[in-house]
């Protein structure tokens, strides 16, 4: 009977302390945060295109427009040249040694060449000319070199005022085949270093 009296009290007791004892509070998990953040999509902006420039077709120089005078191209300053020829002693030539003449249908110093293209004159006979001043080669009298300008606006080479021609049938240096031609109305002649004809 004792026994049974201490079970109760020690039932009661323990009741009593449960009921006294604070409620145990349940602690929240804490969940891990996603490793990888949220991402969002980035806007893009269409690629910047770049108008194309216009360009303007590049500059022709037309100012040293070759002559066509004649079918000898020019394409510089020409040079006048002393050669010593077999037959007619001491002549004037141009940069390539071909033989140089002076027309007697030409006025010395008249500033005009008697020598046209209307006739075929220059083709028998193409004019020495030249893109600038002409240049003096040794032997020659550069105070006695000069410049025409023919109708067609081409620069023509004179020497002691006489203006300067080549012959068609000169083909290599030293050929003389137009000495004292008559032809267009006047007489052909070679011409020496001090700007006279060479009559022989």
């Amino acid at each position: 009977m004792k026994y049974r009296n201490m079970l109760a009290i020690v039932f009661v007791l323990a009741l009593a302390l449960a009921a006294c004892a604070p409620a145990a509070t349940q602690v929240p998990t804490r969940t891990a945060a996603p490793t990888t953040a949220p991402t969002e999509p980035v806007a893009t902006e269409p690629a910047a295109t770049e108008t194309s420039v216009a360009t303007e077709p590049a500059a022709t120089n037309t100012g040293e427009a070759e002559t066509a005078t004649a079918g000898i191209p020019v394409t510089g300053e020409a040079t006048v040249n002393v050669a010593e020829s077999t037959e007619y002693s001491t002549i004037l030539v141009d940069g390539d040694g071909l033989s140089l003449y002076i027309f007697m249908a030409d006025t010395q110093n008249g500033g005009t060449s008697a020598c046209g293209d209307d006739d075929g004159c220059t083709e028998e006979w193409p004019p020495l000319l030249s893109q600038g001043s002409p240049i003096a080669g040794d032997g020659v009298d550069a105070t006695l070199l000069g410049t025409i300008t023919r109708d067609d606006g081409s620069i023509q080479v004179t020497y002691n005022g006489w203006p300067l021609y080549h012959f068609h049938d000169d083909a290599a240096a030293g050929d003389t085949n137009g000495e004292g031609l008559e032809e267009f109305g006047g007489l052909w002649y070679l011409v020496n270093a001090t700007g006279e004809a060479v009559k022989e």
